[in-house]
């Protein structure tokens, strides 16, 4: 039953503790002083940002652990999604620390980041094959229930798709409530998906929904708090996560079409840039800024992105009820 207390209740716990949570924690991060930098040369609308309370992705981290902690002995597969939410969190909560804190422009070093990425979808690896063997098993679609199983494939493809997902959810963070609309129809996508096929994480999926819910509320434009690399490294934890105990990891490719365009956009641009002595291919990248620089208004990319994701998460549905 799709609308049971498995995700009624962690739905609406989770939206009312970041409703209440979040006029607490934004102007104590005001306090500190840690507000968003801009980059000059950016997209000139965005230097009126500046200062805004950043690593509110605190908010979001802490209501899915403090929700998702009510339902996880009843639902053990909750354990894996949790530890890359919160691995990956940790990873770019001491990004962000750095960077507005301690005032370190680049946060963690490129290596060092990489270096927590590997160490991070290592131990979640690990622990998925000592618990279940049959864990890199995929799902076919189209192939009415038959699932492909050869390790020696889909080992490195799980560094692939986990480190690929949450580097994608980085980058499209970069607009008022960008992240955080996209994200909120892939993970109402993924409590369908669970609560109709048995995937045992809909309690998990419920919590992020109704986080990311109350947390719009402050993150829509004009923004009162951004998420910072604390909640998009965590919420593209939590998205690989779930596929891979859904059995869907391919499914990222549809659902997720926005991370991967954000990605490869920026992949793009750096190459061509380089190949080209100093042109650039879109006028900005990740590619929601050169719509931006294209006359699009913010709440219209937000809209735009959203919208799609949404028809995505649709035919994603249609694609595993063959």
């Amino acid at each position: 039953m799709i609308l049971g207390t498995e995700v009624v209740i962690p739905l609406l716990t989770a939206f009312a503790i970041s409703v209440a949570l979040s006029p607490f924690v934004i102007p104590f991060l005001r306090r500190l002083k840690i507000g968003q930098t801009e980059r000059k040369e950016g997209v000139q609308s965005h230097l009126k940002k500046a200062g805004t309370p950043t690593m509110g992705g605190l908010i979001i981290l802490m209501v899915i652990v403090v929700t998702s902690l009510l339902f996880i002995r009843q639902y053990p597969n909750i354990v894996p999604v949790l530890f890359l939410t919160v691995g990956f969190g940790i990873i770019g909560f001491l990004d962000d620390y750095l960077k507005v804190v301690m005032k370190r422009s680049d946060g963690l070093y490129p290596m060092q980041k990489m270096a927590g990425q590997i160490v991070v979808t290592t131990v979640f690896l690990a622990y998925m094959l000592m618990v279940d063997d049959s864990f890199l098993t995929v799902l076919i679609p189209f192939s009415g229930g038959e699932y492909f199983d050869c390790k020696w494939i889909t080992v490195p493809l799980v560094y692939i798709a986990v480190i690929g997902t949450v580097n994608g959810v980085n980058f499209t963070d970069g607009l008022d409530g960008l992240a955080t609309g996209v994200t909120v129809m892939v993970a109402v996508f993924f409590t369908v998906v669970s609560a109709v096929f048995g995937g045992g994480i809909e309690p998990i999926t419920a919590a992020v929904t109704g986080a990311l819910l109350g947390f719009l509320l402050f993150n829509v434009h004009p923004a009162q708090v951004f998420m910072g690399d604390t909640g998009s490294l965590a919420l593209g934890g939590f998205v690989a996560g779930s596929a891979y105990i859904l059995r869907i990891p391919w499914i990222i490719v549809i659902v997720g079409l926005i991370y991967l365009v954000e990605v490869l956009s920026v992949m793009i641009q750096v190459t061509y840039f380089k190949k080209t002595g100093g042109k650039r291919f879109f006028k900005m990248a990740p590619i929601h800024h050169h719509f931006e620089l294209c006359g699009w208004s913010e709440t219209r990319v937000v809209t735009v992105f959203t919208v799609i994701t949404a028809l995505l998460c649709m035919a994603g549905l249609m694609i595993l009820s063959y």
